[in-house]
């Protein structure tokens, strides 16, 4: 009797995902210092944190739609590289694409949303 496994066979595939969704956080944190460094605030580090974790406003329908695609097109991406490379240069590739994405779709979504004013 076989026991389920998980679609892939690749027993590194969570650790991809994982590292995507970490590269994602720290872009994100990363764009959202540099603005309230640029708006002036006295505790940039913090108010950023706050920033991430305070995320009470939803997009707006079509900004999550545009910020899916995005992803979905960077899977697309990714899932056609790995398809169609083998060896070492799969691997490169692969993670070449997936950052790019990662970095687009984070890019997109810190400029989509909206902006609160630095505290005083």
């Amino acid at each position: 009797m076989l026991l389920a496994r998980g679609s892939s066979d690749d027993p590194n595939t969570w650790l991809w995902t994982l590292a995507a969704i970490a590269l994602y956080a720290v872009l994100t944190y990363g764009l959202t210092y540099r603005a309230r460094v640029r708006r002036g605030s006295a505790h940039p580090a913090r108010d950023a944190v706050h920033d991430l974790k305070d995320r009470e406003d939803p997009q707006s329908p079509r900004q999550r739609y545009v910020s899916r695609l995005i992803m979905l097109g960077g899977a697309l991406i990714v899932g056609l590289a790995v398809a169609l490379t083998s060896g070492p240069l799969r691997i490169v590739v692969a993670g070449l694409a997936g950052a790019a994405t990662v970095v687009g779709w984070a890019y997109y979504d810190f400029r989509t949303a909206r902006r609160t004013p630095a505290p005083q």
